[in-house]
């Protein structure tokens, strides 16, 4: 099939639909109404005479032809994104846009007031925030620069280390007391992760403390689990960021080593020379050094 036959934004649609799988799931890739997705698809379908997507109840499957459609969209989006990331890397100035993308808890506990000053101080840069706390592909401009804790940021990205995120023990006030020691798994309710959530790291201590035993509450996000600990529901391990100086948590003893992880900045290599990614990253970078 030539890949000239349809035009971008027709093969943009048939490729969010196959990697979404649902006309819903392309919609929100899109930023367009279900609607909208299954019109264009039905013209598109109707246009080359082929039907591209079997539907079914485990959503929509792309046929050969849609498997053709949508690895030609695949490879037109990776020349069109590499495109925009090249010219981009050429702007120097410090101004314009900046997508940033991190999770609802990082937003919260630690960059909203760094994100505030940085407008302040770079009037000309816009910043857009994407909360997410699924990763993002800088590849394909999705984003500009992520802020998100991990132990092993992608090798194709560059970026810094900020600092080491720390988590402890926390529980409601009222039922605690500030320097309490950890509380045997048996001797309080215990909030944790969905499975939704996949956070292997907690469920392998809360599993190996026995808490995973008495976890009678759970959340598919941090920030959810945080909001459970504050209204009492129980006791969780929660980043220090997030809780240390909020009077409605105590800390339970010390640190937890294994449960550390590190904060970090990174951004596409192409990028690397614009001025407003250039502008952000060290700003943000300078802030949370002052501040850690």
């Amino acid at each position: 099939m030539n890949e000239q036959e349809l035009p971008w934004d027709d093969l943009r649609t048939i490729l969010a639909i196959a990697r979404a799988g649902s006309l819903s799931g392309a919609a929100r890739r899109l930023a367009v109404s279900h609607a909208t997705v299954f019109r264009r698809l039905g013209a598109i379908e109707k246009r080359l005479g082929v039907r591209l997507f079997e539907r079914g109840s485990g959503g929509y499957a792309p046929t050969p032809a849609g498997e053709e459609v949508a690895a030609a969209a695949a490879r037109i989006e990776s020349e069109v994104v590499g495109v925009e990331r090249r010219v981009v890397g050429r702007d120097l100035r410090p101004a314009g846009t900046v997508r940033v993308t991190t999770t609802d808890t990082l937003l919260i506990g630690l960059l909203s007031p760094v994100f505030a000053a940085f407008r302040e101080a770079y009037p000309d840069i816009a910043l857009e925030v994407s909360v997410s706390n699924a990763l993002v592909n800088l590849s394909r401009r999705e984003a500009d620069v992520a802020i998100r804790p991990t132990r092993e940021p992608p090798e194709h990205l560059i970026g810094r280390r900020l600092r080491t995120i720390e988590q402890a023990v926390y529980g409601p006030a009222g039922v605690f007391r500030q320097g309490d020691p950890v509380p045997a798994a048996a001797e309080t309710a215990w909030v944790g992760p969905d499975e939704a959530m996949i956070y292997r790291q907690l469920d392998a201590w809360m599993a190996g403390h026995g808490a995973d035993d008495h976890c009678r509450y759970r959340a598919d996000t941090l920030f959810g689990m945080y909001a459970a600990v504050r209204e009492g529901a129980g006791a969780a391990v929660l980043p220090r960021y997030l809780c240390d100086g909020d009077p409605r948590l105590v800390r339970l003893g010390g640190t937890i080593p294994e449960m550390a992880s590190e904060l970090w900045l990174l951004s596409h290599p192409d990028l690397r020379g614009v001025g407003r990614i250039r502008a952000l990253t060290g700003y943000v970078a300078d802030a949370l050094a002052a501040g850690s």
